[in-house]
């Protein structure tokens, strides 16, 4: 289909998912999460496809990681789609009135965004948070997933479609895009008077493709370079147990620790046991020459390493004077996507908040932590860093945006 009849047939269907009331949404999700536990088999089958071609092609551990669909993603699917059933309806809440002085009642109220269209990698559960978020907020969207999860998106989709005929739902409303053309790609991109809004998630390369061709507005986060600080006052039991999960729990994702602060004080007790539990897990440290003056083999930590986002078992370390310039240095190399603190100093914790302007902030906490089911949103559609309209984890809420009202007895403008 041509992008302009495909946008066209999305933005009429808008009209209806937009209007649909909470309860007919939720059996929709409920019926999808039905079929994903019905059909997990096929699911599984489709997505081995996947994993073989993306095997054969060399690709990294990580993507592979990524991609793979296994009893336990089964599961979180599942789970994100009962966790955005069990959320309030966002569209049409009432979120703030007031009285004029002239006694015109004025108020705002959450409507969808419209027709989103968004473009993603590697992750084929996207496509079932994607749509459930987008359902649930009333908005119509497009699909893009990356060619590497075709097949396990593919069957995803077959049971989205499924759920949406039984409730008797226009299937146009919710559209994959099989192609890989990019010149397909890029004339979606320029049909803003159908699409409202794209929302990228992947890496740098692909948001930044999609800024560059793009007349519609853009969410996106270009990357994430976050840091934990360890403070003077850090628990170190906390500080061994967070830094870890940060850094290995899942090196490949935009909310792993990239770059790991320590207070110079506590540098010479708290760096060796450090460097041992990321050695046992299989990352390589790079270190300033503070750094390397008290770990062995440790490579060298250069101006470039303090921007990079790795995604990957890789970690560069520096210590800092004190607390000051731990939150110069997340300024100056931060991407203000998420960061931490571990202290017992309550004055060190807050400061760290009011200072650091990362989309999330944690005290004696994981970075990995930043993610829309964590933060009980039920699921997310990215993280944006943009700060234009929302900033953080997306979920429903951020999936629709707010209009005035006003109630009045034959006020007039004088």
């Amino acid at each position: 289909m041509k992008p302009e009849d495909l946008t066209k047939e999305t933005k009429k269907a808008s009209q209806v998912v937009a209007h649909l009331n909470t309860e007919k949404k939720n059996r929709i999700l409920s019926e999808l999460k039905r079929l994903i536990y019905e059909r997990k088999d096929f699911i599984i089958e489709e997505n081995k496809k996947d994993v073989e071609r993306a095997m054969g092609a060399g690709l990294q551990k990580s993507m592979i990681d990524r991609l793979r669909i296994d009893d336990k993603t089964i599961k979180e699917m599942a789970t994100s789609i009962e966790d955005v059933v069990n959320l309030p309806d966002p569209v049409g809440e009432i979120v703030k009135t007031w009285r004029r002085p002239n006694g015109l009642l004025v108020g705002r109220m959450r409507i969808p965004i419209g027709v989103i269209f968004i473009i993603y990698e590697s992750r084929p559960n996207v496509t079932v948070e994607a749509f459930s978020l987008c359902l649930k907020s009333g908005n119509a969207m497009i699909l893009k997933g990356g060619s590497e999860a075709l097949y396990s998106n593919l069957a995803l989709y077959e049971l989205i479609k499924a759920a949406m005929e039984k409730e008797s739902v226009t299937d146009k409303a919710v559209n994959f895009i099989e192609t890989g053309d990019r010149d397909y790609i890029y004339r979606l991109l320029e049909m803003d008077d159908y699409i409202d809004l794209v929302i990228p998630r992947g890496g740098e390369s692909l948001i930044r493709n999609v800024v560059e061709h793009s007349s519609i507005p853009v969410l996106k986060h270009y990357k994430g370079v976050c840091h934990i600080y360890v403070d003077e006052l850090a628990d170190m039991e906390i500080a061994f147990k967070v830094c870890l999960n940060a850094k290995v729990q899942k090196p490949a994702t935009c909310n792993a620790m990239e770059t790991l602060l320590v207070h110079r004080t506590i540098a010479g007790d708290f760096l060796p046991e450090m460097a041992r539990l990321l050695r046992e897990n299989s990352v390589v440290i790079k270190g300033c020459d503070e750094t390397r003056a008290i770990l062995i083999d440790v490579e060298e930590a250069n101006e470039y390493d303090w921007y990079e986002e790795y995604l990957d078992y890789i970690l560069s370390i520096k210590i800092v004077n004190d607390i000051d310039e731990a939150i110069g240095h997340i300024r100056k190399y931060g991407s203000e996507h998420t960061d931490a603190i571990i202290t017992r100093d309550y004055n060190n914790a807050w400061r760290f908040i009011r200072e650091v302007n990362s989309s999330l902030v944690l005290v004696n906490a994981s970075t990995r932590l930043n993610d829309g089911f964590q933060l009980g949103l039920g699921a997310e559609m990215g993280i944006s860093t943009s700060r234009l309209h929302a900033f953080g984890p997306m979920g429903l809420e951020e999936l629709t945006v707010t209009k005035f009202i006003a109630f009045g007895e034959g006020q007039l403008r004088v």
